[in-house]
C-alpha cells in the first residue's frame, strides 16, 4: 500500500464532465454484453507514472505540521472544563479513590476503543463526520449531521463560559481581589455591608450580583448584561481568528493553548503543597469508600464522564484525525491522548483538593476562633462549668486539637442542653464534604480559596487563564467538527463558513448573556448534547461492526496500520461496547425520567439558591434541543431510503475527467461489498484510461449493482475489481 494516496490536484479549466450514461449510450444499442461487463483496468504499467504524478499532484487536504500539534490538538480537544471542574467532584462524591477503578475499566472497555474507531475513520475516509458515515452507510450519513447540529448547541454555550472566565480574568488585576471582601452600602444615616453578600459570601455574591447580575427564574429576562456581552464576543473573536485558517492557524495557538494549562496545574500543586491543609485535602480525596463501588449509580456517572471527556461523537476526533497521513500509528494516538487525559484529571483533582484543604483549614481556624470566644462567655455566664475544662488548655489561642477535646467534652456533659448551644465541630472533613461542580467550584469555591493565597491577583490571572485556554482548546474541536464536514461535502470557503458561522453562533448566544443567561447554560448542557451524543455514537459503533462490518474494518485496519490489531478491539466493537453504550442510553434516560426537569435559580432576597421547575415553554425548548439534534438520522435514512431526493449531480453517474484520472465522484455505495481499503474514495481513485489495457468480462460475469437511480456506476465497475492491485485503485 504506498505512503501516501494519490490524488489529482483541480484544475477547473481542464476539467470535462462526462456522464457515464453518455458514455454507455454512444455504444451499440444491441450489445447487451457490452451494459453488463465489468471493466478491469491493467494499470501496472502506469504505477512508474503515478508515482512521479503523486509528488506534483499532492492532495489539497490540509496536513498537520507535525505528530505533535495533532497530539496537541487532540488532547486540547479532549481535555477541557470538566477535567478540572467535574472529575474532581464526581472523584469526592463516588469514594475518593475507589472511584478510580471503575473509571479505569470503563476507560479501557468504552473510551479507548470508541476513541479508537473515531481516530481510524477520521484518518482513513479522510473526511468530516458528514463524509465519513456517508462513505460507510448512505442511509446512516445522517449521523454526520447530527454530530455538527450537537457541535454547534454546545459551541454556542461553552463558549459563554469562556466569557465568564475572560471577565474573572480580567477582573484579578486587582489588590485585593474585587471579591475578596463584601461590598458596603452608604445611605443618608450610615454605612453597612450589602445584606445579600452578608447573607452568603463575598464570592458567592460577586458571581451571582457583579458578574451574571442574575434575575430570579428563567422566564425574567432582564436585558442583556451588557459585560458578559462584551466578554462572549471577545471569545468568539478569539475563536474565529484562530480557526479562520483551519488547522494552519489553529494548529499554532494549541502549542500555547494545550501546554500551558499543565504549567499552571503543576505551579499551583507545588504552591498548594506547601499551604496548611493541602494534605488533608489530598488525603480526604485519595482515602477509598470501597463500599460505595456497589452503587450503580457509580458506574453510570463514570462511564458518562468517560465519553464526554474524550469527545466522543461531536465530530472533532474524526475532523483533526482527517488531516493525518494513511498510514499514522492511530492506535497508539488513541492510547496516548486516552491516558494524557485520564491523567490530567487526577492532576486537576489533585490541585483542586488541595487548594479545597487550604480553604477548609482556613474556614475550620476562622471557626474555632468564633465558637472559642463563645464558650469564654459561656463560661463567664455560668452556662458551662469551669470544672470541666482542662487547665492546660488556653481558649484565647487554642489548638484545632485542644479545641475538638472541649467541644466533645462540652458535648457529653451538656447532652441535653448541647443543640441550644449552638455550637460547631469546625471539622476540615465537613467543608470538603460540601460537594461542590462546574461554576461553583471554578468561580466561587476556587476563587474564594485564591484570596487567601499569598499574592492572590497572580494565582487568579493565572487560573483563570488557564480556563480560558481549556475552553478554547475544546472549542477547537468542536468548531472544526462543524467546519470541516461542511467544507468537505458542500465545497464551501473555509475562511467564509467560518466567520458566518462564529457570527451566526454569536448572535444566538445573546440568550446566555441575558441576565437569565445562566439557566439556559443549565438547559443547553442538560439537554442539548447528553442523549443525542450517546445515540450518535452507539449508531457509529453499529455502523462500523454490523452495517460496513467488523471483519472487513479490522482488514482495513491491518492493511493501514501495517500490523493487525488486537482482537481485543474486535470483540469490544462487536458486542461490549454496543452493550455498554445501550445499558448506558437506557440509565441516562431513566434518570431523566427521575430527575424533575428543573434548574437552581439564585434567589435575591433568601441570597441562597431553590430548585425551580421550568416552566411550559421551557420544556418545549428542552425536548426541542434533544429532537432537533438527533433528527437528521432518522430524515437521512427517509431520503435515502425512499429515494426522495435526485441528486442526479452528484450520483455515481456523474464522473469528472482531468487527464484521463477521475477527478471527482459521489459515492453513494449502498450494498457496496468493498472495503474502505480496497474501495479507495473517489478522489483516489483512477479512471478507466481507454489507451491501456481494458478487458470485459461477459455476460456470464455477475451482474452489476445499480445506482439508487438505476443507472450504473462507476464506483460499483471499480470495486468489484479483486484482481487489481490496492495501489491502483
Amino acid at each position: 500500500m504506498p505512503k501516501n494516496s494519490k490524488v489529482v490536484k483541480r484544475e477547473l479549466d481542464d476539467e470535462v464532465i462526462e456522464s457515464v450514461k453518455d458514455l454507455l449510450s454512444n455504444e451499440d444499442s444491441a450489445d447487451d454484453a457490452f451494459k453488463k461487463s465489468e471493466l478491469i483496468v491493467d494499470v501496472q504499467d502506469e504505477k512508474d507514472i503515478d508515482a512521479e504524478e503523486v509528488s506534483e499532484v499532492e492532495d489539497e487536504r490540509p496536513a498537520w505540521s507535525s505528530k505533535l500539534q495533532y497530539i496537541l490538538a487532540q488532547v486540547g480537544f479532549s481535555v477541557g472544563l470538566g477535567n478540572v471542574w467535574r472529575f474532581p467532584y464526581l472523584c469526592q462524591k463516588n469514594g475518593g479513590g475507589a472511584y478510580l477503578l471503575p473509571y479505569l475499566i470503563l476507560l479501557m472497555v468504552i473510551g479507548i476503543p470508541l476513541f479508537f474507531l473515531e481516530l481510524s475513520v477520521g484518518q482513513r475516509i479522510r473526511r468530516g463526520s458528514i463524509g465519513v458515515w456517508n462513505y460507510i452507510s448512505p442511509k446512516l450519513g445522517g449521523i454526520g449531521f447530527a454530530s455538527c447540529v450537537v457541535c454547534f448547541f454546545v459551541a454556542l454555550y461553552y463558549n459563554v463560559i469562556i466569557g465568564w472566565s475572560l471577565f474573572y480574568f480580567s477582573q484579578s488585576f486587582q489588590q485585593p481581589l474585587p471579591w475578596d471582601q463584601c461590598p458596603l452600602v452608604k445611605n443618608a444615616s450610615h454605612t453597612f455591608v450589602e445584606p445579600e453578600c452578608e447573607k452568603s459570601s463575598a464570592t458567592t455574591y460577586y458571581w451571582y450580583r457583579e458578574a451574571l447580575n442574575i434575575s430570579s427564574s428563567i422566564s425574567e429576562s432582564g436585558g442583556l448584561n451588557w459585560k458578559m456581552t462584551i466578554c462572549l464576543l471577545a471569545s468568539w473573536v478569539m475563536v474565529c481568528l484562530a480557526m479562520i485558517k483551519g488547522i494552519q492557524s489553529s494548529g499554532k495557538v494549541m502549542y500555547f493553548s494545550s501546554l500551558f494549562p499543565y504549567v499552571v496545574l503543576i505551579c499551583f500543586l507545588i504552591r498548594a503543597l506547601f499551604l496548611n491543609g493541602s494534605i488533608d485535602g489530598i488525603r480526604h480525596m485519595f482515602t477509598p469508600k470501597l463500599e460505595i463501588m456497589l452503587d450503580p449509580k457509580v458506574w453510570r456517572e463514570a462511564a458518562a464522564q468517560v465519553f464526554f471527556a474524550l469527545g466522543l461523537g461531536f465530530g472533532g476526533v474524526i475532523a483533526f484525525s482527517s488531516y493525518n497521513k494513511r498510514d499514522n500509528n492511530c492506535h497508539f494516538d488513541a492510547v496516548l491522548v486516552s491516558f494524557i487525559n485520564f491523567f490530567t484529571s487526577v492532576l486537576a483533582t489533585l490541585v483542586v483538593f488541595a487548594v479545597l484543604g487550604f480553604k477548609a483549614n482556613v474556614i475550620s481556624e476562622k471557626c474555632i476562633a468564633e465558637n472559642s470566644k463563645m464558650i469564654v462567655t459561656f463560661l463567664k455566664m455560668g452556662n458551662i462549668s469551669q470544672d470541666i475544662i482542662p487547665h492546660h488548655i488556653n481558649l484565647s489561642a487554642v489548638t484545632v486539637e485542644d479545641y475538638h477535646l472541649v467541644y466533645d467534652i462540652i458535648q457529653k456533659v451538656k447532652e441535653e442542653e448541647f443543640p441550644a448551644l449552638h455550637l460547631n465541630s469546625c471539622q476540615i472533613e465537613d467543608e470538603l464534604n460540601k460537594a461542590v461542580q462546574g461554576t461553583g467550584l471554578a468561580f466561587i469555591a476556587f476563587t474564594e480559596a485564591m484570596t487567601h493565597f499569598p499574592a492572590s491577583p497572580f494565582w487568579s490571572v493565572m487560573f483563570f487563564l488557564m480556563l480560558v485556554n481549556l475552553g478554547l482548546g475544546s472549542m477547537f474541536g468542536t468548531i472544526e467538527g462543524i467546519i470541516t464536514p461542511i467544507v468537505d461535502t458542500f465545497k464551501a470557503r473555509k475562511e467564509i463558513l467560518t466567520v458566518i458561522c462564529c457570527l451566526l453562533a454569536f448572535c444566538i448566544g445573546l440568550i446566555f448573556v441575558q441576565r437569565s443567561g445562566n439557566y439556559f447554560v443549565t438547559m443547553f448542557d442538560d439537554y442539548s448534547a447528553t442523549l443525542p451524543l450517546l445515540i450518535v455514537v452507539i449508531l457509529e459503533n453499529i455502523a462500523v461492526s454490523f452495517v460496513y462490518g467488523i471483519d472487513k474494518f479490522m482488514e482495513d485496519l491491518r492493511d493501514m496500520l501495517g500490523f493487525a490489531p488486537s482482537r481485543y478491539y474486535y470483540y469490544m466493537w462487536k458486542y461490549i461496547s454496543p452493550l455498554m453504550l445501550s445499558s448506558l442510553l437506557i440509565a441516562s434516560v431513566v434518570n431523566m425520567g427521575l430527575s424533575p426537569p428543573g434548574y437552581n435559580a439564585w434567589i435575591e432576597d433568601k441570597a441562597s439558591e431553590e430548585f425551580l421547575r421550568y416552566p411550559t415553554w421551557g420544556m418545549v425548548v428542552c425536548i426541542s434541543l434533544m429532537v432537533l439534534a438527533i433528527l437528521p438520522v432518522p430524515v437521512v435514512y427517509i431520503v435515502r431510503r425512499c429515494n426522495l431526493i435526485d441528486d442526479s449531480s452528484g450520483n455515481l453517474a456523474s464522473v469528472t475527467y482531468k487527464k484521463g484520472r477521475v477527478l471527482k465522484e459521489s459515492v453513494n455505495l449502498e450494498g457496496d461489498d468493498a472495503s474502505l481499503i480496497h474501495g479507495k474514495i473517489p478522489s483516489e481513485m483512477s479512471s478507466p484510461n481507454f489507451g491501456k489495457n481494458i478487458y470485459r468480462k461477459q455476460s456470464g460475469s455477475p451482474t452489476l449493482d445499480t445506482a439508487p437511480n438505476g443507472r450504473y456506476g462507476i464506483g460499483y465497475l471499480m470495486a468489484d475489481m479483486p484482481d487489481m492491485p490496492e495501489s491502483d485503485l
